[in-house]
């Protein structure tokens, strides 16, 4: 059974990866947005609401999961983000098999995956693009973000795989440091190589 080309799409904080995956999808690219789906899952009425509240009391209200009262039983404990990972990936994942599905008379789709690197995702992809910037375009994009300090700026870039390491892993490199105009023609190029590999791994 064919299957479509898989798009690994990442990028470190305030490179501009949300705005090349709409490009992509714009294109008519399917994309799978992974944390979309974890926000929808976590959601009012969100699949995983039930599971979270059991493994985590007090941690959901009438909105969901509380992004703050699950963050303050998990953050900067290892073995508590290891019960929630074990509840939040397998549903992804099977979310994600089911995007595959559906869209597998598909060229190729998109998985944007923040921490495709981080979380050792990038075997499990065909190609992997990063979306990258200048680091001061970069500074300027996520220190415009509401309550951003240059604290907590930079004890995100400390968790994430630097820029540099990112573009030499690349498969292919967007620059989102030009214009918007030139960074839709870099993504429609791409689709259009892209859309003539042939997967390594053809079955499902």
């Amino acid at each position: 059974m064919t299957r479509p080309l898989i798009v690994g799409l990442t990028g470190s904080i305030g490179m501009g990866k949300s705005t090349v995956a709409a490009m992509f999808e714009a294109a008519g690219v399917p994309v799978f947005d992974a944390d979309a789906e974890v926000r929808a899952m976590q959601g009012p009425g969100g699949a995983l609401v039930p599971a979270i509240e059991a493994a985590f009391p007090g941690s959901t209200d009438a909105g969901g999961v509380s992004r703050e009262k699950l963050g303050a039983l998990v953050f900067g404990n290892p073995q508590e983000l290891a019960r929630l990972e074990a509840i939040v990936h397998p549903a992804v994942a099977a979310q994600r098999e089911a995007f595959l599905i559906e869209h597998a008379g598909a060229p190729l789709v998109v998985f944007d995956i923040p921490l495709l690197f981080e979380k050792g995702g990038a075997e499990a992809v065909d190609r992997v693009v990063v979306v990258s910037a200048p680091a001061e375009a970069q500074r300027r994009r996520v220190l415009a973000r509401p309550g951003t300090t240059e604290e907590k700026f930079a004890h995100i870039l400390e968790l994430q795989t630097p820029d540099s390491e990112k573009r030499a892993r690349a498969d292919h490199i967007i620059d989102t440091g030009t214009s918007v105009e030139e960074t839709e023609d870099e993504v429609l190029a791409l689709i259009a190589e892209l859309r003539g590999v042939v997967p390594a791994r053809q079955s499902l």
